[in-house]
């Protein structure tokens, strides 16, 4: 199965040792299989570190869900269980994990659920009364919180391709307006250059730079 964790970073390696406490499941890793709401993180994070959004794509192993070796929780949706289990980790301040999970999954509290269970842990409403106030709203995640748990998360193998696509219309309409080029000669400069070969060839692991990277050293190429 497919699922996505939304940033401002292309994640390429997780370390569990910078995820915080304090989260919905405690400390871990966090994907969704819902890539609007990976979507959604991600801009809300790029906004407030005024960075670009981006959503790293991972395969999870399903079978890790029936596995024994493996401690697992799921929550069907908003209930008790789910409140409690999120007030726990909310609440903790000793920057220790709470539970001793490899993988939980269930909804997510988000900014307005995350506002009425802090009414419920400071005692302003009852629990009864947050469930009343509760509305439905189709969320995801999954949390690994152990470095066991992360064996079945797989990040895919760079989709060159598509990178290699993305650089190239950047690069032909920056090419045509630097160079006053129309698109067959800027094709036929951008396709025929050393720089073009190297993006294409995977060894050279040009294909993770940024075209404005790739641009700079067509640049220098063409300038010699």
């Amino acid at each position: 199965m497919k699922v996505y964790h939304g940033s401002d970073t292309q994640i390429e390696q997780i370390d569990l040792d910078k995820c915080k406490f304090g989260k919905d499941f405690g400390r871990g890793f966090y994907v969704t299989k819902l890539q609007d709401q990976a979507i959604t993180m991600a801009e809300r994070v790029a906004r407030w570190n005024k960075t670009t959004p981006v959503v790293s794509e991972f395969e999870f192993d399903e079978f890790a869900l029936i596995d024994d070796e493996l401690k697992k929780l799921h929550f069907d949706g908003y209930n008790d269980e789910w409140l409690e289990f999120v007030v726990l980790n909310r609440k903790n301040k000793l920057k220790q994990q709470v539970h001793d999970y490899d993988i939980v999954e269930g909804p997510v509290a988000d900014d307005k659920i995350a506002t009425e269970i802090d009414d419920y842990i400071n005692g302003i409403i009852s629990k009864e009364q947050f469930l009343k106030n509760l509305v439905y709203n189709p969320s995801h995640q999954i949390c690994f919180c152990t470095v066991q748990s992360l064996q079945v998360l797989e990040l895919p193998k760079a989709k060159i391709d598509s990178i290699v696509f993305h650089a190239d219309d950047n690069v032909l309409q920056t090419l045509m307006t630097d160079y006053n080029m129309n698109e067959l000669e800027a094709a036929d400069k951008y396709y025929t250059s050393n720089t073009y070969t190297k993006l294409a060839n995977e060894s050279t692991e040009f294909y993770k730079k940024d075209w404005t990277e790739i641009y700079e050293l067509l640049k220098q190429e063409l300038n010699h």
